[in-house]
């Protein structure tokens, strides 16, 4: 099974710091645009992927999940009301490691090139006034993946807050994990775990 068809399995990871001069520019560009520029970015970094290693993958990648995603909010989504316990200072320091973890998963993941193309299928407005995007990713030689990308307005533009891979809420299970080892182990312990993964992204 190819890398990015794992990943999309166990779920994508999600990341917001730096700005992309591709994607500043586009400050009011539509969520269907925000999706269609985001995924390919993901495959031109997977057609260079060999050449530009887990470093190079993931300086390209950073600026295109970081600014394609709302990873401050998220970041704040997963960890529920035991993040009203944080203090501002813990706050960051969570943003800052989980936008490193996102990024490092993509890179990690992302790594191949074999024929893989995304297409975006439809979209929908939900009632609470976000976008539904609607995509899958054709593999060649194996079953398509389906990707929904729920965004929400930020700014001017649109930012992605959840991915649902083949009906999978990245969202919902890192809020179960990340929770529980707030509660059960303190913020230290959940910091030197989402550490530990991006280390492992960058071994592997």
């Amino acid at each position: 099974m190819m890398p990015v068809k794992k990943f999309a399995v166990i779920v994508f990871s999600v990341s917001s710091l730096f700005a992309s001069c591709a994607f500043a520019q586009e400050e009011s560009a539509t969520a269907r645009q925000i999706i269609d520029k985001f995924q390919t970015e993901l495959i031109s970094v997977m057609k260079d992927g060999k050449k530009l290693g887990y470093t190079g993958r993931f300086e390209k990648l950073e600026p295109a999940v970081t600014n394609s995603h709302d990873l401050p909010k998220i970041a704040r989504i997963v960890v529920g009301k035991e993040g009203e316990k944080l203090n501002d200072e813990q706050q960051k320091k969570l943003t800052d490691v989980f936008t490193k973890l996102s990024v490092a998963s993509y890179a990690h993941n992302f790594k191949e090139f074999g024929g893989e193309e995304f297409v975006i299928d439809s979209e929908e407005e939900t009632k609470n006034g976000g976008v539904v995007i609607h995509s899958h990713l054709n593999i060649p030689d194996d079953k398509p993946v389906k990707f929904d990308y729920m965004l929400k307005e930020k700014g001017a533009s649109w930012r992605i807050i959840n991915i649902i891979a083949n009906g999978v809420s990245d969202l919902a299970l890192k809020r179960s994990e990340y929770t529980a080892i707030l509660q059960r182990d303190g913020f230290d312990t959940l910091i030197g775990k989402i550490n530990e993964k991006i280390e492992n992204y960058a071994k592997q």
